[in-house]
């Protein structure tokens, strides 16, 4: 599937960090910064995290909530959660539903090779759960602040 603009969030229930569930659908009425990433404790991921962290008050101020998502099990997530301090959600996505709903688990290619991988896209649900913003295939640098400016325009 793929998400885009105007569209209705594709609503879940999955397992996060510290054993918890997250349902999507109970967020309504904040706004929302779902974010997918390859993988727990990588530079990139880790850059992107420490990112969303550091700009949480901010977020905090715009009524939005982050939510990370990757496939790697809550273990991972506890681990990383503690080691970079990271104040929000970050949600198990073991079987790929989550992913599967928001067109993040795609063909890569590396050397040659393909294989299937997780992008690294952030979508923005406003607070009556419509997509809002979508980025794909997203590079690290500047992308937080992107996404701040384009929480703070709704």
């Amino acid at each position: 599937m793929n998400v885009v603009i105007g569209d209705k969030a594709p609503d879940f229930t999955a397992a996060t960090d510290g054993g918890g569930k997250l349902t999507l659908s109970k967020l309504k009425g904040q706004n929302v910064i779902l974010y997918f990433y390859p993988k727990d404790d990588t530079s990139g991921c880790t850059k992107e995290a420490c990112g969303f962290r550091d700009a949480l008050p901010d977020f905090g101020k715009a009524n939005a909530a982050v939510v990370g998502v990757s496939r790697d099990k809550v273990a991972s997530h506890d681990k990383f959660k503690t080691k970079y301090r990271l104040p929000f959600t970050l949600i198990s996505d073991e079987e790929g539903g989550v992913s599967t709903a928001y067109g993040t688990w795609v063909e890569k290619s590396m050397y040659g090779r393909k294989y299937m991988g997780m992008e690294r896209a952030t979508f923005l649900i406003d607070k009556a759960g419509k997509i809002r913003g979508v980025w794909r295939k997203v590079k690290v640098p500047g992308h937080v602040e992107e996404v701040l400016a384009a929480v703070k325009a709704l």
